[in-house]
């Protein structure tokens, strides 16, 4: 039996996503600005795909804005934002120190420009609240940018909170909801966000496309030179079977929500349930207010890359951290920001499942990892001088 259980760094593309992929690329082929009928057909497409976008994020289609994904969005909401303050006289940015590297590495980016970053400290939960959001807040602060939930961790973010906070203040707030899509709420009018970003192929879509979705009147600063496309903010021939796909796999996420998230959330208890009783083992996060489909896990005395490759070798796709990070051999800065030692850091295991989960895969990961946790501690020498008490046990 093979389990994947890699979720959150990609998930397989849905039956739907797959066939909107197909008819755009065999029937709507035209360059959706070209003026003949081929063109116009294309067109159609693109703007229907962006009032689906619209229709079930709960805004309007000018205010979303295709991308590559969430990197580039990420990137792009920051960029914006800073050149809006910048223009103000305002260089301050908030953020947390568990945020996604395309957040970090953008914000080094803009110290470097002459911006001041304070970047929270989260609980051991993974959280901060809005009240911490508020008082970092200044005169200057230009724009809070916040996830709303961990991608590593699955820690969820009180983000309509923080909004309050930010538009009471007159400052913006963006959320990169990449991880959130089919599990959390993401009505906009509700969580009246100014920026957020999305990834197709974190909810059953195509790789390479994702949105911003801008507020009306805020300022989008392009990336991209070249062309008018996305109203002049992104220059490009859209991918128009990307964009499609990712609208059908969207649609799916938001109508079967709840039973998705009830389904998964039990296998998500059951794995927490069972592995939590291996010895020297502590869950990463909050035990309730995680994403439904996460589990993180820390394991005394092994190394993840391992853990991994011996889970692998059993049938088990699951992942250590990010995707993004998984050729460093530096421990999770979430885990570091959590108050997890190097050593502990290191030895982590994160298991993303979906609807596609059957319960006798949950079985088989149950049934895998204490036997893979506890063949590696048998190699172990630190295990072993942590079990003759030459080294105090930290977990």
């Amino acid at each position: 039996m093979q389990v994947y259980a890699d979720n959150a760094a990609t998930t397989k593309m849905s039956d739907n996503a797959v066939q909107a992929m197909l008819n755009a690329i065999q029937f709507a082929y035209g360059n959706p600005s070209s003026l003949h009928s081929k063109g116009q057909e294309a067109k159609e497409v693109l703007d229907q795909s962006r009032e689906t976008m619209a229709q079930y994020l709960c805004c309007e289609p000018r205010e979303i804005f295709f991308t590559s994904g969430g990197s580039e969005g990420d990137n792009q909401a920051l960029l914006s934002a800073a050149a809006k303050g910048k223009k103000n006289g305002k260089k301050h940015i908030v953020s947390t120190t568990i945020e996604h590297h395309a957040i970090l590495h953008t914000l080094n980016r803009l110290e470097k420009q002459g911006f001041e970053v304070t970047l929270l400290k989260v609980g051991d939960n993974g959280t901060v609240s809005a009240e911490e959001v508020a008082s970092a807040l200044r005169e200057d602060t230009c724009l809070v940018t916040i996830m709303y939930a961990n991608n590593e961790i699955g820690s969820i973010m009180p983000v309509s909170e923080i909004a309050a906070v930010c538009r009471e203040r007159g400052v913006l707030f963006h959320t990169d909801a990449v991880q959130a899509v089919g599990q959390l709420p993401l009505n906009i009018k509700e969580l009246q966000i100014d920026m957020l970003t999305l990834s197709a192929h974190k909810f059953h879509g195509p790789k390479g496309i994702g949105i911003l979705y801008c507020k009306k009147g805020v300022p989008l600063k392009k990336l991209i030179e070249g062309g008018a496309q996305e109203r002049g903010k992104r220059a490009g021939t859209e991918n128009l079977p990307a964009i499609a796909g990712m609208a059908a796999a969207f649609a799916d996420a938001i109508l079967h929500k709840e039973e998705n998230v009830e389904k998964v959330s039990a296998f998500r208890d059951q794995i927490i349930d069972s592995l939590t009783k291996i010895p020297h083992t502590v869950l990463n996060g909050d035990r309730h207010q995680r994403l439904a489909n996460n589990v993180h896990l820390c394991f005394e005395g092994i190394e993840g890359e391992s853990l991994l490759l011996l889970l692998d070798k059993n049938g088990v796709c699951a992942s250590s951290g990010s995707a993004c990070t998984s050729g460093s051999l530096d421990p999770s800065h979430v885990l570091l920001a959590i108050g997890r030692p190097h050593e502990i850091a290191h030895g982590s295991l994160r298991l993303s499942l979906s609807t596609d989960n059957t319960q006798a895969e949950i079985e088989h990961i149950i049934k895998v990892v204490p036997k893979v946790v506890s063949y590696l501690r048998g190699m172990s020498p630190v295990w072993q001088d942590l079990q003759a008490g030459k080294m105090p046990h930290l977990i």
